[in-house]
């Protein structure tokens, strides 16, 4: 007999629209369509407490008693997984590449001498924004998805870009959040 799927699940597969839209249209409806579809499959669901406690922001102790009673909370064993030198050396030449980028930004928008300073201002808040996080892994708990994720050998449930991405440099299973729905209707 096949051991149960895992899965490590991300704080985007409720809280982003494109990801929980067959699941509900807002977290709350999304953690409760999760839950009802997770129960009817043998798969295993994980989610590290950084994580955990992130969705809490977007949804109420109902559904969180709910998703508390579903998936199981992990924290990644970080002193004892392995990940080559060379997926830090790319890590560091990203963000480099990208400070760079930013200041480039910054320096545009001082020397534009123009008045209108709101606009400016949140053009430069959305250029920076797109120019440092877009892509990356900016958070520890995005660190913690994945280290979990290496960890238990299961597949990786995000919307998130960088995630993603560095998913695939370390050698996990990935899923994107957006068919997520159909992995566990098919699964039943």
């Amino acid at each position: 007999m096949r051991p149960p799927r895992k899965f490590v699940i991300d704080t985007s597969l409720f809280v982003n629209p494109h990801a929980r839209a067959k699941f509900g249209a807002n977290p709350k409806a999304a953690v409760r369509g999760f839950v009802k579809l997770a129960k009817k499959t043998s798969a295993e669901f994980f989610m590290p407490p950084s994580i955990f406690r992130e969705i809490r922001n977007f949804i109420s102790e109902k559904e969180a008693h709910l998703l508390d009673l579903c998936v199981k909370k992990r924290a990644p064993n970080i002193y004892s997984l392995y990940l080559p030198a060379a997926v830090f050396n790319d890590f560091i030449e990203d963000v480099r590449n990208r400070l760079n980028k930013g200041l480039r930004l910054a320096e545009e928008f001082a020397q534009d001498n123009r008045p209108e300073n709101e606009e400016k201002l949140r053009r430069l808040r959305d250029k920076y924004r797109d120019a440092m996080r877009t892509g990356l892994v900016d958070s520890k708990e995005d660190f913690e998805l994945l280290l979990l994720a290496k960890e238990l050998e299961a597949t990786l449930v995000s919307s998130d870009e960088g995630v993603l991405k560095f998913a695939d440099k370390i050698g996990c299973e990935r899923l994107n959040a957006s068919k997520m729905y159909d992995m566990l209707k098919k699964s039943k």
